[in-house]
């Protein structure tokens, strides 16, 4: 009993001082302050001072928002793969837009008559046979399977530039002189269809891209100019909005085209249709800025920035219109088919 009294007291003094064997009191008399306090165990706390959580902003989180949606991705590069044939129509397409041959008008596609079998059915590469006209004024005709030519693979051809900076004759695929292939037919002056498309989609694409830019920029920034300051600037820049939205916009598309276009070359036809497409495009989203940046503007980051004494300028460009970006990307998406068939009511 004596031993088992000894233990039981024993327990109970070791539970009222849990103190480590081997630890020293501190000054205001805590157990284990010099371990507590010691450089070993505040290391990792010092080596936070000075240091920050970078955030993300509101363009990489509209990234990565896109990233995970399968079906923007697939038309972001359907898209990309569209400009990338643009910009390298004179090396896809086998033949400049202007080469002429008058002795085969509207001749039938050749895309399902190129052959890897000749007559023997022996595989050999791909060829095209020579056309022969039977009824010049029908455009019907006939193969010609004692002529076949071969498509070569980088061949040198017509002469064309790569945007004004690169020269080159050299052509992805095509067939040699006086063989002709063309994969989507030929029009009524004989012209190569699928070369002509690639080299039009030059300037139905760009006046789409630059188009948009130009009224995206100009939207967004009348737009944080009226909903920032609001007052007389708001009521000037909307009234202004409201009364170009009040125009027909092709009637008003197709005088501009009529006072401006006459006498010009292309390559002034081209930047005054993509200025007018511009001046027409930019009220919509210019009015709908405006009310997403009256609602921003009343936020704490906002006011915060007023405190520091950031300028308005700042605080719009960094602030306000990056988070309208969401609206920004959606209705330049859909300006893109306005500005392509703005592009050909013009062009007549």
């Amino acid at each position: 009993m004596n031993v088992m009294t000894d233990l039981i007291q024993g327990d109970e003094q070791s539970n009222l001082n849990p103190r480590k064997e081997g630890a020293t009191s501190g000054p205001a008399g805590n157990p284990a302050s010099e371990d507590i306090d010691s450089p070993e165990r505040l290391r990792p706390a010092a080596d936070l001072i000075g240091s920050h959580v970078r955030g993300r902003s509101p363009s990489q989180i509209l990234w990565l928002k896109l990233r995970r949606n399968r079906t923007a991705m697939a038309g972001l590069y359907t898209l990309a793969a569209m400009y990338a044939a643009a910009i390298l129509a004179g090396f896809i397409a086998p033949y400049r837009y202007d080469n002429v041959r008058h002795d085969l008008p509207f001749c039938r596609p050749m895309l399902t008559r190129i052959h890897i079998f000749d007559e023997q059915g022996q595989l050999s590469g791909p060829f095209v046979y020579a056309i022969v006209a039977v009824d010049p004024q029908l455009a019907t005709y006939r193969d010609d399977t004692s002529r076949k030519y071969p498509i070569r693979f980088f061949l040198r051809g017509d002469s064309y530039r790569i945007l004004w900076l690169v020269q080159s004759n050299i052509h992805l695929f095509g067939v040699e002189e006086p063989g002709h292939i063309f994969l989507f037919g030929s029009d009524r002056l004989g012209e190569d269809i699928f070369s002509r498309i690639l080299y039009g989609a030059q300037v139905s694409l760009s006046i789409g891209i630059i188009g948009i830019l130009i009224s995206t920029i100009l939207g967004m920034i009348v737009g944080g100019i009226a909903g920032y300051f609001g007052g007389v600037t708001d009521f000037a820049l909307m009234r202004s909005v409201e009364v170009l939205l009040a125009l027909p916009s092709l009637y008003f598309i197709l005088i501009l085209r009529q006072l401006f276009g006459a006498g010009m070359s292309s390559t002034q036809i081209y930047f005054i249709i993509v200025i007018i497409l511009s001046f027409i495009g930019w009220a919509t989203e210019a009015r709908v800025i405006r009310g997403m940046v009256m609602s921003l503007k009343e936020q704490e980051y906002v006011i915060a920035a007023r405190a520091m004494g950031f300028s308005n300028s700042r605080i719009i460009i960094r602030h306000l219109l990056p988070n309208t970006l969401s609206f920004v990307i959606v209705t330049a998406t859909l300006s893109v088919p306005f500005f392509i068939l703005g592009e050909v009511a013009l062009s007549f």
